[in-house]
């Protein structure tokens, strides 16, 4: 089984976070674990949870980062990881007034088995955003946490406003952050597929699946694109690295499974990258190919595609000794 992903919504109150989440819910078939503030009521639609998430965890005293010894999170987090619930992913819905930056230590730290860091998802109220959250000379810091940002309630700027805006806020962000992808929405509603691997929708070919005909309900939706690659044999894993540290432009997620050849033994890891963070384990022996799939937005499919095949070509004899190096010591940084 492979670690869940763990999720962090964060944002100022009313900029759209638990509509996202309500959103992301719907996936047909998704088992999403969910981690909630008392500070404040989190209105999950009752019918979007029964058969759906795992009763969720809820964690008292204050912020997600105010937590002491954050023995609420580990608490919650070790509950959910269980492997009998066999989730795809876990979501932490933050107070308003949790800070990205601790947040993400905190999941990046959290000392939990079978999980593993799924980025940080701050979601902004486009109406309200300068005026009470981005307001000093410097940009926030929290720009720099985010792996992802969502502009929510385009729809109530005038449509004359709304690029201007993005373009606004993004210039902001790259001051601290120069790769998180910033996204516009209405009702927050972006792809599930960019937080979490969605399930086999199972429908015959040459109908659209319920998913399908559910993320193209609205004009206003943030879609994800995804390119998968395959291979047989052994790859260079520096040049894995290489396109996990710098991946083509608009893409947000990457993972798969890759085996490498070193001093005659060949070994199979399980690579995933959310934003800028990396996460390397060992895979099952079992694998017979190498397979990468990557995610994002207006992606170059073309591109993508030929940068993923140059990273999975494979290769006579073992691989160098400093990739291997290198390989290691993202494997030991993601435990």
């Amino acid at each position: 089984m492979t670690d869940i992903p763990v999720i962090a919504l964060t944002g100022y109150l009313g900029a759209g976070k638990t509509s996202l989440l309500n959103h992301v819910l719907r996936a047909p078939r998704a088992r999403v674990g969910v981690i909630i503030n008392d500070f404040g009521a989190l209105n999950v639609d009752a019918g979007l949870v029964t058969g759906q998430v795992d009763e969720p965890s809820s964690i008292t005293g204050g912020c997600v980062c105010c937590l002491p010894d954050n023995g609420g999170l580990d608490e919650a987090l070790t509950k959910l990881a269980d492997p009998r619930l066999d989730l795809d992913a876990i979501i932490v819905e933050t107070s308003g007034l949790a800070d990205p930056v601790a947040v993400a230590q905190l999941i990046r730290f959290n000392g939990v088995a079978g999980v593993r860091p799924g980025g940080i998802v701050d979601v902004i109220d486009a109406t309200t955003h300068f005026a009470v959250v981005d307001r000093n000379s410097s940009p926030p810091a929290r720009y720099a946490a985010a792996s992802l940002i969502v502009v929510n309630k385009m729809d109530q700027l005038a449509e004359a406003d709304r690029a201007p805006l993005l373009e606004r806020i993004e210039q902001r962000v790259r001051e601290r952050n120069p790769v998180a992808p910033v996204v516009g929405t209405v009702g927050a509603r972006i792809d599930p597929a960019l937080l979490y691997d969605l399930p086999d929708s199972g429908d015959e070919g040459g109908q659209l699946s319920f998913r399908e005909l559910l993320l193209d309900s609205g004009t206003d939706h943030a879609h994800a694109d995804a390119v998968t690659v395959t291979s047989c044999g052994c790859i260079d894993p520096g040049k894995l690295l290489d396109l996990l540290e710098n991946p083509p432009i608009g893409v947000y997620r990457l993972k798969g499974t890759v085996s490498v050849r070193y001093r005659s033994a060949v070994r199979t890891y399980l690579v995933n990258l959310v934003g800028t963070s990396i996460h390397i384990a060992t895979a099952s022996p079992t694998a017979t190919s190498n397979s990468l799939v990557a995610i994002g937005m207006d992606l170059d499919i073309e591109r993508v595609h030929a940068v993923l095949s140059e990273t999975l070509a494979s290769i006579d004899g073992n691989a160098a000794a400093r990739a291997i190096r290198r390989l290691q010591r993202y494997r030991r940084l993601s435990f």
